[in-house]
Formats: structure tokens, C-alpha cells, sequence
């Protein structure tokens, strides 16, 4: 039985709400509370640690579960990502071309040993480790990728917004009007949806002055917290009926 959702796009939804929320989670701890990057990628890669445990002796999907590990991995890669861009002062570029490095060999790692990059028939333990290893590496380059686009590029919060929209419009129109590799294209959509989700972040959370919205770390997370928390009730909802339906065709024969 998979433990992985359907990819709709209610799970697009979510999966940016989840990231935009990690990204300013993240700062809240690191740099809103002042615990400091290293300090909070530790304690985030713990709780990453912790969550992926829970979810990986879980017998079936558990949609708060679920994203309860996709948090985890967004709030880590934000924390992990600004402590090698700007505590060991490797900058926004450097950090993106490393991880961008990073992420290629452990797809191609995935690939190789698997045989397959699908997301759809992820079933074994060694399959699901390599999915949640890959998204933690996605997501920690989103991070940097989305700084870099609106710091180091000159496109600005909105800017930086603005492309990866397009990008990730081009990717929705290959994949409705074109032959192109599904599971390619989620992989692309998937890491493009975190630098969305960090930059759309950095447009809650920045003052005025700096081209975002004002509504601060405290602000911005609270709003999106009770969004994805919505969606996941929603998700729970759907999930228990769906399983009450099966349940009662199976007894019905």
C-alpha cells in the first residue's frame, strides 16, 4: 500500500503552502528568536529525523503525517541552506550550484539503484528513505535558488516570484500538451515549487522597504499555518472516507 498522496492539484496547494510555511518558520526561529542558523538546523534536522522515523513505521498514508515531513524538510532546508550561504559566507550562487550538484547525484543515486524515479509506487523502505532524502535536498536548494533570484539577481521578492511562476506554468503546459516524462516533470515542479514558496515567503514577511508585504516572520507563519492545517483536515476528511467506502464494497461481497 502506498503511503505517499495522489499528486492532484490540491497537492500543489499544499505543497507550496507547506514550503512558503517552512521558509518562514524557519527565519522565525533563526533569525526572528536569534537561535542562529547552525543552531537551528540542528535542532530541524532532528525533528526531520524524528518525523521521517514515525513515518516510515507507518503502515499506511497519513495525510498529517505526511505533511508534517514535508514541513520538517522545508523548515530544515531553510535553516541549512542560510547557514552555507551566510555563515560560511559560500553565497547564494555557490550554495545553489552545490546543491543543485547534490540533488542531481542523489536522483541519479535513486535512478540507478531502483531503477525508477517514480513517486507513484513508493513502497519499500529503501525507496521511501531516497524520497525523503531527495525532497530534503530539493528543498534546501529552493532555499537558495529562491534568495539568490531575489537578493544576488536583481529581480526582487515579486521578481523572483514572478519567474518561477512562468517556470512552473511551462512545466503545468508540458505536462497537458506535450509527451514529456511525468516523473520528470513532477521532479522539476516538485523543486521549483520550493524557491516559489521561499521567495513568496520573503514577499510576506519583508518590510515595505525591501519590496514584501510587512506581516513578519510571526505574522506570515501563523497565516500559513492555519491554511495548511485547513488542508490537511480537509485531506484527513477525504482520506476516512474514502477508506469507509472501500471497507463497505468489501463487505458488500
Amino acid at each position: 500500500m502506498s503511503k505517499l498522496p495522489a499528486i492532484t492539484a490540491f497537492f500543489w496547494i499544499m505543497k507550496i503552502c507547506a514550503t512558503t510555511l517552512g521558509e518562514t518558520a524557519g527565519d522565525l526561529l533563526s533569525m526572528t528568536l536569534n537561535v542562529g542558523y547552525a543552531i537551528s538546523s540542528t535542532i530541524l534536522i532532528g525533528v526531520f529525523l524524528a518525523t521521517l522515523v514515525t513515518q516510515l513505521v507507518s503502515k499506511s498514508y497519513n495525510p498529517l503525517l505526511y505533511w508534517t515531513v514535508i514541513l520538517s524538510t522545508s523548515t530544515a532546508g531553510t535553516t541549512m541552506s542560510d547557514f552555507m550561504d551566510r555563515t560560511l559566507k559560500l553565497g547564494y550562487a555557490t550554495g545553489s550550484m552545490i546543491l543543485v550538484t547534490l540533488l542531481l547525484i542523489m536522483l541519479a543515486f535513486w535512478k540507478f539503484s531502483v531503477g525508477s524515479l517514480s513517486v507513484t509506487n513508493i513502497k519499500t523502505p529503501k525507496v521511501e528513505i531516497l524520497y525523503w532524502t531527495t525532497i530534503l535536498f530539493s528543498n534546501t536548494l529552493g532555499t537558495a535558488l529562491g534568495d539568490f533570484l531575489a537578493d544576488t539577481s536583481g529581480l526582487g521578492f515579486v521578481g523572483g516570484a514572478m519567474l518561477i511562476s512562468g517556470l512552473l506554468a511551462l512545466v503545468l503546459a508540458a505536462h497537458y500538451f506535450t509527451q514529456f516524462s511525468p516523473v520528470i516533470l513532477f521532479w522539476i515542479a516538485f523543486v521549483l515549487t520550493r524557491p516559489f514558496g521561499a521567495t513568496f515567503g520573503d514577499v510576506l514577511t519583508k518590510s515595505h522597504q525591501k519590496g514584501g508585504l510587512g506581516y513578519g516572520t510571526i505574522g506570515s507563519s501563523l497565516v500559513l499555518a492555519s491554511i495548511l492545517g485547513v488542508c490537511i483536515l480537509f485531506t484527513t476528511l477525504k482520506q476516512r472516507r474514502l477508506l469507509a467506502a472501500r471497507i463497505s464494497n468489501d463487505e458488500r461481497y
